[in-house]
Protein backbone atom coordinates (compact mmCIF):
# COMPACT_ATOMS: atom_id res chain seq x y z
CA UNK A 1 0.00 0.00 0.00
CA UNK A 2 1.21 3.49 -0.82
CA UNK A 3 0.05 6.59 1.04
CA UNK A 4 0.41 9.96 -0.65
CA UNK A 5 -0.05 13.31 1.06
CA UNK A 6 -0.37 16.51 -0.95
CA UNK A 7 0.61 19.67 0.92
CA UNK A 8 0.06 23.24 -0.17
CA UNK A 9 -1.76 26.46 0.64
CA UNK A 10 -5.39 27.02 -0.39
CA UNK A 11 -5.74 27.34 -4.15
CA UNK A 12 -2.40 25.71 -4.95
CA UNK A 13 -3.94 22.83 -6.90
CA UNK A 14 -3.92 19.99 -4.36
CA UNK A 15 -7.42 18.95 -5.30
CA UNK A 16 -6.67 19.12 -9.01
CA UNK A 17 -3.57 16.97 -8.63
CA UNK A 18 -5.43 14.53 -6.37
CA UNK A 19 -8.18 14.19 -8.99
CA UNK A 20 -5.59 13.40 -11.68
CA UNK A 21 -3.93 10.78 -9.48
CA UNK A 22 -7.30 9.17 -8.69
CA UNK A 23 -8.17 8.92 -12.40
CA UNK A 24 -4.78 7.64 -13.53
CA UNK A 25 -4.00 5.19 -10.73
CA UNK A 26 -7.50 4.37 -9.39
CA UNK A 27 -6.61 5.63 -5.92
CA UNK A 28 -8.92 6.60 -3.08
CA UNK A 29 -8.97 10.32 -2.29
CA UNK A 30 -9.58 11.44 1.28
CA UNK A 31 -9.84 15.19 1.81
CA UNK A 32 -9.66 16.41 5.39
CA UNK A 33 -11.43 19.59 4.30
CA UNK A 34 -14.35 17.56 2.93
CA UNK A 35 -14.45 15.49 6.11
CA UNK A 36 -14.50 18.58 8.33
CA UNK A 37 -17.21 20.27 6.21
CA UNK A 38 -19.37 17.15 6.54
CA UNK A 39 -18.86 17.00 10.31
CA UNK A 40 -19.55 20.72 10.70
CA UNK A 41 -22.70 20.46 8.57
CA UNK A 42 -23.91 17.49 10.63
CA UNK A 43 -23.13 19.37 13.86
CA UNK A 44 -21.28 16.43 15.35
CA UNK A 45 -19.07 16.98 18.43
CA UNK A 46 -16.01 16.87 16.14
CA UNK A 47 -17.64 19.32 13.76
CA UNK A 48 -18.43 21.75 16.56
CA UNK A 49 -14.82 21.62 17.78
CA UNK A 50 -13.43 21.98 14.25
CA UNK A 51 -15.72 24.93 13.51
CA UNK A 52 -14.38 26.80 16.54
CA UNK A 53 -10.79 26.46 15.33
CA UNK A 54 -11.65 27.30 11.72
CA UNK A 55 -13.67 30.37 12.78
CA UNK A 56 -10.54 31.71 14.52
CA UNK A 57 -8.43 31.03 11.42
CA UNK A 58 -6.51 28.28 13.19
CA UNK A 59 -5.58 24.82 11.99
CA UNK A 60 -7.63 21.98 13.46
CA UNK A 61 -5.25 19.94 15.64
CA UNK A 62 -4.89 16.16 15.50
Amino acid sequence: MINLVLFGPPGSGKGTQAHKLVKKYHLIHISTGDLFRHEIGSQTPLGIQAKAFIAKGELVPD
